[in-house]
């Protein structure tokens, strides 16, 4: 991403109130558009995710020979998808050889998962992405994916992309993710589909599971209890569907009505994924008015409407198996942290060193410029709360997350917060600035 600089600022509001209608959900988009392509026949994916990160995974698509046309309005786009299907004399698919090297941009999800896939291909590819991206673990994709006979190399003794993966034929294995790793996971489970042999995976915690729902619903056969792949029989089913709203997006308005003195926010068609709900899960421990309405499941996802009002919040402890199903929530939990009652502590999330940012340094870094006060661990950070904000300057570190955190931060600190390099948001939620002006005015 380029460095230009542009910043937003932020400063407090007397109320908080309104109806957030959520982009789609970026985790399902990557898997819908990409497990879409490989079905025998066109999907129609609506509320598809708008950001830079779900567009780098359409892109390497189309560059492999995907048919995907984009309608729809800007915040709220569907996608056609025409899907490749299989060839029942090859028992592959039929994606072809990218003329140029794949580019992920920022985007750890586009170049796991379709490494994933591509170890299963007989051709040459190359995926690269961005600075940030190209400085994040790769290790731990590459080994599993060479048990399976792929043929994958990476920069720094096979550490970090580029990656070179030249496809050739695998069999399944069975193994034990070393991390909770949806997107380590879920690389696997692309090369199990074409593996000669069952692919079976044991998971230390839970982590979320879009993948083995959105296949079941395609007509693999998977066993989700045990994470057990048969390889494909018949091609994928295609799905069409509306993506549910980002709970991950969702997140920054859940605290920033918990924490404002004068707020009441609806968000509506949240995806409420129990792999994803960890952020729900600590705002009601630390005493957030928060409640569900108009549950439902839609396409083996559930949704539901969310309403949180003006919240007392408490200082609350924060790890164990909880850390997967929020851990991209940490950022703006760390803001809730700071206003709550008393001391919150987050341990066992070390993941959140080889994020776009070393989130426990930057978030430690820029909340204490607006006078937070938090100890950074090796694993997480402890936060005392109660210590009044006072707007200053911060900077985004290119990151997307952390550049929402700092907003909703803003909303309560004493004096206007600038966001330096605000315009990172259009990784995952470009329509987040209007949202929010959108609940002020």
């Amino acid at each position: 991403m380029a460095r230009q600089n542009i910043a937003e600022t932020v400063k407090p509001c007397p109320r908080l109130e309104g109806e957030v209608i959520l982009p789609g959900d970026k985790s399902i988009s990557h898997r819908a558009a990409i497990l879409n392509s490989l079905a025998w026949g066109k999907a129609e994916i609506s509320n598809f995710a708008p950001g830079k990160d779900c567009l780098a995974t359409i892109s390497c698509l189309r560059a492999l020979g995907v048919e995907i046309r984009r309608g729809g309005p800007q915040n709220w786009p569907t996608l056609l998808v025409s899907g490749t299907g299989k060839d029942g004399l090859k028992g592959m698919v039929m994606l072809k050889e990218p003329a140029d090297v794949l580019n992920a941009e920022n985007s750890g999800t586009t170049m796991r998962l379709l490494s994933g896939l591509l170890c299963s291909q007989p051709f040459l590819s190359i995926i690269t992405g961005d600075a940030s991206l190209r400085s994040r673990p790769m290790g731990r994709l590459i080994e599993p994916l060479r048990r399976m006979g792929a043929e994958i190399f990476g920069r720094g003794k096979d550490s970090f992309a580029p990656l070179v993966i030249k496809g050739r034929e695998l069999h399944g294995i069975e193994f034990s993710l070393p991390v909770p790793s949806a997107q380590i996971k879920s690389a696997i489970l692309l090369a199990g589909l074409f593996a000669r042999g069952k692919t079976i995976l044991h998971q230390p915690i839970p982590s979320r599971d879009h993948t083995e729902r959105l296949l079941k619903q395609m007509g693999a056969e998977l066993k989700t209890e045990s994470c057990q792949l048969n390889p494909l029989i018949n091609p994928l089913a295609p799905v069409s569907f509306r993506i549910p709203g980002d709970i991950s997006s969702a997140a920054y308005f859940l605290v920033a009505g918990a924490i404002h003195p004068n707020a009441r926010i609806v968000i509506k068609n949240c995806g409420i994924n129990p792999t994803r709900t960890g952020i729900i899960d600590v705002l009601l421990d630390m005493g957030a008015k928060l409640k569900m309405e108009n549950e439902r499941m839609e396409v083996g996802e559930p949704l539901a409407d969310i309403i949180v009002e003006s919240s007392e919040l408490k200082g609350v402890e924060i790890g164990g198996d909880i850390i997967p199903r929020l851990i991209d929530e940490i950022p703006v939990l760390v803001v809730a942290g700071c206003v709550a009652r008393g001391k919150t502590a987050i341990r066992g999330a070390g993941e959140l060193r080889v994020k776009e940012s070393d989130r426990i340094a930057t978030v430690s870094r820029e909340l204490s410029r607006l006078g937070a006060k938090i100890e950074p661990l090796p694993d997480g950070m402890v936060i005392y709360g109660g210590e009044p904000l006072l707007g200053a300057k911060v900077d985004s570190h290119l990151d997307h997350r952390l550049a929402m955190s700092l907003a909703i931060a803003g909303l309560i600190a004493k004096g206007g917060t600038t966001i330096n390099h605000a315009q990172v948001v259009q990784v995952s939620y470009p329509a987040f600035w209007q949202d929010l002006q959108n609940l002020v005015d």
